[in-house]
């Protein structure tokens, strides 16, 4: 190869070094907000229902501050390389997608669609080529709602909350009736879709016992 051609190519590769590094030192901190939040989170296993709007205030901002992480990937990506960058930050916009959604649950009991929880995070639909929120992402927070629902079935029971697991075993049989009429050809997300079965079984035994002992007004086993 010519001194010329080189010379091109070693540009090329200097590019991609720094725009790799920017996007981890993004990533980096995209990381910290979702653990930050997915530590506050974990608190609704030991807090009453009446405490809850106080404790999902305090998660709030936290949320808010994605958006500037969402911002700041958006400027680096050059213009057509959301494919070749995604798999860089997938993980933390999964764990984004999954405080979304639990708090939004937790406030008015619904499900964020794909396109409220990019509002939330600010993420702009032209930005699409460069950064976007993708179904496969969406899917798997959603997946992790359900996770993270099943073991508040059980919690919400130890704290004297006897009608949120009807409410989980409700919101969640929904959600897998969704993901049923899904097409899922991505291996890992067919696996994690597969084991939202064990969730159910998991809420569907709270609610069970929750039932036979007559604990709640409405209990009673959905269908």
């Amino acid at each position: 190869m010519d001194a010329e051609n080189l010379e091109k190519i070693n540009s090329i590769l200097d590019a991609d070094v720094e725009i790799r590094e920017k996007i981890k030192d993004q990533v980096t901190e995209f990381d910290k907000k979702t653990r930050t939040l997915s530590g506050v989170l974990n608190r609704i296993h030991s807090t009453r229902s009446d405490q809850m709007p106080a404790l999902l205030n305090t998660a709030r901002p936290l949320l808010d501050s994605c958006r500037e992480t969402t911002a700041a990937l958006a400027d680096i990506i050059p213009p057509n390389q959301f494919w070749r960058w995604k798999d860089m930050w997938s993980n933390s916009l999964r764990a984004a997608v999954f405080s979304c959604t639990l708090v939004e649950y937790l406030q008015s009991g619904a499900l964020l669609s794909l396109s409220q929880v990019a509002e939330i995070l600010a993420i702009k639909p032209e930005w699409q080529d460069r950064f976007a929120l993708s179904a496969e992402d969406y899917l798997h927070g959603v997946i992790s709602l359900v996770n993270e629902l099943s073991r508040l079935a059980v919690n919400a029971v130890t704290l004297g909350d006897f009608e949120q697991p009807i409410k989980i075993s409700l919101f969640v049989k929904d959600i897998f009736a969704g993901f049923s009429m899904l097409n899922l050809k991505n291996d890992l997300l067919r696996r994690r879709y597969d084991s939202l079965k064990y969730d159910i079984k998991k809420i569907e035994e709270v609610v069970y016992d929750v039932s036979l002992r007559k604990l709640a007004p409405s209990a009673k086993q959905p269908s």
